[in-house]
């Protein structure tokens, strides 16, 4: 028997039609999870200061949250863990020397000016941890780029980043130079670049602990290959190119790994096609070793995705499929 039509059976809404069992906690808790092998390498090796820095900047950000949605008078979204992710993705990609006000005030500017002053999460242009770290690399420069040696107490020492900057130079002389040959020399061995043993920020040193948290997040499909395989990608065949330091070195020393695991595939500032996240991966890629060999700075990764943040929505234009019949 024909079953009686309704009015029901022909109501027609916009997609999507078919809903993933996910949401934004969800997938929050999941990034989490994927950054907690980091964070325990990152505690192991620089001790409690770095459970300071983290905790300080995770308690600054969720406050900062809580506040500035009770001054716009708009639903609390603390528990989304949206701030938590903030400020613990800024958190590791800070020196563990940093002051701990410092690591506060980083947090209160990703959260109130990165993310709110725009409307909330899904509206800010850029990655908040990132515009964090970079306003406090050139409010805080000194702070920022003072590093202690791992398992040491209070000893700084340049990043390898920092002592490979020579090599680029060096690479475009037909004889090395007496600072090329100690800059080689201060390069960690692949062994301590896996396991984090060497300076650096607290969440960037453990390559080992990265991928296996980038593992855990492609397996729960909260993100895809495509940004972290192109910008790891075309940082590498840069390094090959410019030569002087070795091209792992480029990729398993700084915030490669971190940032184009963690942060150049963040939903809202990045591309939602699969050729938009090639394009932007590669982007990030290349501005990085960019600014690594001509910069001021030997870290180009945090300018870097901030630069391609804001070309997200072009990208996205260039790049998305017409529908069916259009002209």
């Amino acid at each position: 028997m024909k079953p009686k039509e309704t009015a029901e059976h022909y109501i027609l809404s916009s997609s999507p039609h078919t809903h993933a069992n996910a949401s934004v906690s969800r997938i929050m808790l999941d990034v989490i999870i994927a950054l907690l092998p980091t964070t325990a390498a990152g505690i192991w090796f620089f001790g409690m200061r770095a459970v300071f820095v983290i905790a300080t900047c995770v308690s600054a950000a969720l406050v900062t949250e809580a506040l500035c949605r009770m001054a716009m008078k708009r639903e609390s979204t603390v528990g989304d863990l949206s701030a938590v992710l903030t400020g613990l993705l800024l958190a590791l990609n800070l020196p563990s020397s940093i002051p701990l006000h410092l690591a506060a005030i980083g947090s209160v500017f990703a959260i109130a000016v990165a993310k709110q002053v725009f409307g909330g999460l899904g509206m800010n242009p850029f990655n908040p941890a990132l515009a964090g770290r970079a306003f406090m690399l050139i409010s805080f420069t000194g702070p920022m780029t003072t590093w202690y040696k791992p398992c040491a107490d209070a000893v700084t020492t340049p990043t390898p980043l920092a002592a490979m900057k020579p090599l680029f130079h060096a690479s475009s002389v037909s004889s090395p130079t007496p600072h090329a040959a100690e800059a080689l020399g201060q390069i960690p061995s692949v062994w301590n670049m896996l396991i984090g043993n060497m300076p650096g920020c607290i969440g960037e040193v453990s390559a080992i602990a990265l991928a296996t948290g980038g593992a855990y997040l492609l397996w729960r499909k909260v993100i895809t290959w495509h940004i972290p395989a192109a910008f790891i990608a075309t940082a590498f065949v840069y390094s090959l190119i410019a030569g002087g330091a070795p091209a792992y070195a480029q990729i398993l020393t700084g915030g490669i790994m971190i940032g184009a695991i963690f942060m150049a595939t963040d939903y809202v500032t990045s591309p939602i096609t699969a050729t938009g996240k090639l394009i932007f991966g590669f982007g990030c890629g290349l501005l990085c070793m960019l600014i690594r060999q001509f910069g001021s700075y030997p870290e180009g990764c945090s300018f870097a995705i901030l630069i391609m943040n804001a070309l997200a929505p072009l990208i996205n234009r260039w790049t998305q499929p017409k529908p069916f019949g259009a002209k």
